[in-house]
């Protein structure tokens, strides 16, 4: 940091200006390597965002969070209820790798693969650069007076905001309902789809405030990560980091100049392109994204100038101050072992799944019942759940006790990802029964496959 810049950038931030209200950003177009690789990273990204919903695997989505029905589906894996120790371990483990990229390589999931960061900075900042023009341009026309050309260009825009945010809306809810339920929901009549159509505008609302004027305060204000990263970070996390003890003292470039300072030519283009407005060169800050904007304009200001690159680069603090290599700390050693220990404990829930669910209880309120033949049954509901792609018909067996299982109604047959419920009967000779309340053990096959043993209590009279 320049010692002789008053340290009164910790006082504000820079989306509020001295008088409380909002200071509107009006970032620089970004240039350079990094910006185009973020770019491309992005389209990667979006395209997988809206065709997610539409590949289907085994007939069912490859992806689906149907809060709704409690069912889940990750890359083809189905979820339900019963399963959601293994989804919430499998939460754990990803928002712990956060953890873990951000004590090694700083706040860059924000700057390049948060959806918020995006969708803002790759679809909805592009088309105000292709209809306002550049950050100058975009300035003079906010502070014009109305003409003509000032309400095409924002009734355009905002149309445009607002289609985006609907096929957002559209394919968000495609996550969450399936498309087909979607598609149906489109070319059946609105009044047979009432709920869907107000979480759909619901939906759009949200995403077109968002990003057509709540746009970066998300991330100052709503987002805890920022905040987080305070905690998270050390001296050898790698962050965006103008290297100060190059750069200091600053000083405008003359041509054909002895320079004698610092290689920072004040030129001011690090601001300019930050979508949040901040100084990068007052050190690491909680706006400060990581999107590396920053990078690629002092990079191109170096070079025009003849000075070498690199003066804000990806770096640590110790590699700043001190030119340390970064090194592997017992901190990052830490958060890495668990890590792996997450990971194998969620990959062996994951191997030793069982395609069945199944509870079996006995029916309420029924007693056993004496039959002609000296055998006591006693009547239970089975609940099924298939967590495959393909229909499994389901007999039950006794295990070790003698006796009969007799299905009441058709045979037990569980469709592909779904639930099924049964009735039967166990009839056990009174010979076996020594106590009023006897533990069975009950086997479900599919064929000659065991898929499943179960434990349920039998009741009968007392000797």
């Amino acid at each position: 940091m320049n010692d002789r810049q008053p340290n009164t950038f910790r006082d504000h931030i820079s989306t509020i200006n001295e008088e409380g209200k909002r200071n509107w950003i009006f970032a620089k177009k970004p240039k350079g390597k990094l910006y185009q690789i973020r770019t491309i990273l992005s389209v990667v990204y979006l395209v997988v965002f809206f065709s997610l919903p539409l590949i289907e695997w085994n007939d069912e989505p490859l992806f689906l969070f149907n809060v709704l029905e409690r069912k889940f589906i990750l890359l083809g894996v189905i979820f339900w209820p019963q399963d959601f120790f293994i989804f919430g371990l499998g939460m754990l483990t990803f928002i712990l790798f956060v953890i873990l990229f951000t004590v090694v390589y700083g706040r860059v999931f924000c700057g390049w693969a948060c959806p918020q960061t995006i969708f803002m900075e790759m679809v909805f900042r592009k088309i105000e650069y292709w209809i306002d023009g550049d950050a100058n341009a975009q300035k003079s026309l906010r502070k014009s007076a109305m003409t003509l050309e000032k309400l095409g260009k924002r009734s355009l825009k905002h149309v445009l905001f607002f289609g985006v945010s609907f096929l957002i809306a559209n394919t968000f809810l495609a996550y969450i309902i399936g498309k087909d339920d979607l598609f149906r929901m489109i070319r059946e009549p609105m009044n047979q789809h009432l709920g869907g159509l107000s979480v759909l505008i619901l939906f759009t609302g949200a995403f077109y405030g968002v990003y057509a004027f709540f746009r970066e305060q998300v991330c100052l204000i709503v987002c805890p990560y920022g905040r987080l990263q305070g905690v998270m970070l050390d001296r050898n996390s790698i962050v965006v980091a103008y290297d100060y003890v190059r750069g200091e003292d600053r000083a405008k470039f003359k041509k054909n100049e002895v320079r004698t300072g610092g290689d920072c030519i004040d030129c001011n283009q690090c601001v300019t392109v930050c979508p949040t407005g901040i100084d990068i060169r007052n050190g690491t800050q909680l706006e400060c994204v990581n999107c590396t904007a920053c990078i690629d304009a002092c990079n191109f200001m170096m070079q025009s100038v003849g000075l070498e690159q690199g003066l804000i680069r990806l770096d640590s603090e110790n590699g700043i101050s001190s030119k340390q290599p970064w090194r592997f700390t017992k901190r990052i050693l830490a958060y890495t072992a668990v890590l792996v220990l997450l990971i194998g404990v969620l990959v062996a829930l994951l191997v030793t799944r069982k395609d069945i669910d199944a509870t079996v209880m006995r029916t309420p309120g029924m007693l056993y019942q004496i039959q002609d033949s000296g055998y006591v049954s006693n009547l239970y509901n089975i609940k099924l759940i298939n967590k495959t792609h393909h229909d499994i018909p389901i007999q039950i067996r006794l295990g070790l006790s003698k006796g009969e299982v007799r299905i009441v109604g058709k045979a037990l047959l569980v469709n592909a990802a779904s639930e099924a419920t049964g009735t039967f009967f166990i009839m056990l000779p009174q010979s076996e029964l020594s106590k009023r309340k006897t533990t069975l053990e009950l086997e479900l096959y599919s064929g000659d496959r065991k898929i499943k043993t179960l434990e349920t209590s039998f009741l009968g009279p007392v000797k």
